[in-house]
């Protein structure tokens, strides 16, 4: 088994301590800034313009009138990419967002990624080093279930392990930021075993870095 398998999250975590905030409202695009980030994410979406000057240096910027073309190309990639592997991937505006369910990804109380989720993975890394000009944004979610400041910790390690698996890829450190959200942004009915699931999940979204 190769050794990205086994990715410590002890050594990933300082890597979500650093980068706490999303890319800056001159990074969304049109309708997409406080689409996608603003309903699903909230806070994250910052103002860290240092972030998206390193980004743009590292992988260069879109040009306004390309947008849509790079966007749909990538979408149409993903989409092909993770047929059937239990990933939802969607659009607003010119965001991307990919929503990864827990029980395929990582078991109960765990941030070690499944084996099985290994594949689709390295087709969503191949995707985002064929379409450099993004920022990834990796959210790390969780249920109601447990102790808050548990979730937290537990929805900022998952968020790091994916992290650190799509780097050891090869997708550029500078483009990926990741955060935990804990329970804070349910998108089911926590009152319940099916809407716990569906909370429990992490969110991959690619925002283009235009000129």
């Amino acid at each position: 088994m190769k050794k990205y398998a086994l990715i410590a999250v002890a050594l990933v975590l300082p890597l979500v301590q650093a980068c706490q905030t999303g890319p800056s409202q001159r990074v969304l695009t049109g309708a997409a800034a406080g689409a996608i980030l603003g309903a699903g994410v909230g806070m994250a979406a910052g103002g860290d313009d240092k972030r998206n000057a390193a980004i743009g240096a590292a992988v260069g910027a879109i040009a306004g009138a390309s947008v849509g073309g790079y966007m749909d190309e990538q979408e149409r990639k993903l989409k092909e990419a993770t047929a059937g592997t239990g990933i939802e991937v969607t659009r607003q505006g010119d965001q991307l967002q990919l929503t990864m369910p827990s029980n395929v990804t990582f078991t109960v109380n765990s941030a070690t990624i499944q084996p099985g989720f290994y594949g689709p993975l390295n087709d969503v890394a191949k995707t985002l080093i064929e379409y450099p000009s993004t920022a990834v944004d990796i959210i790390g979610h969780a249920s109601s279930d447990g102790a808050d400041d548990y979730n937290m910790t537990l929805s900022q390690q998952r968020a790091a392990s994916v992290r650190a698996y799509l780097i050891n890829q090869g997708t550029q450190a500078v483009r990926i930021n990741a955060i935990g959200m804990g329970e804070t942004q349910p998108i089911a009915d926590n009152s319940t075993a099916e809407g716990r699931a569906a909370n429990r999940r992490v969110e991959i979204i690619l925002t283009p870095i235009t000129q």
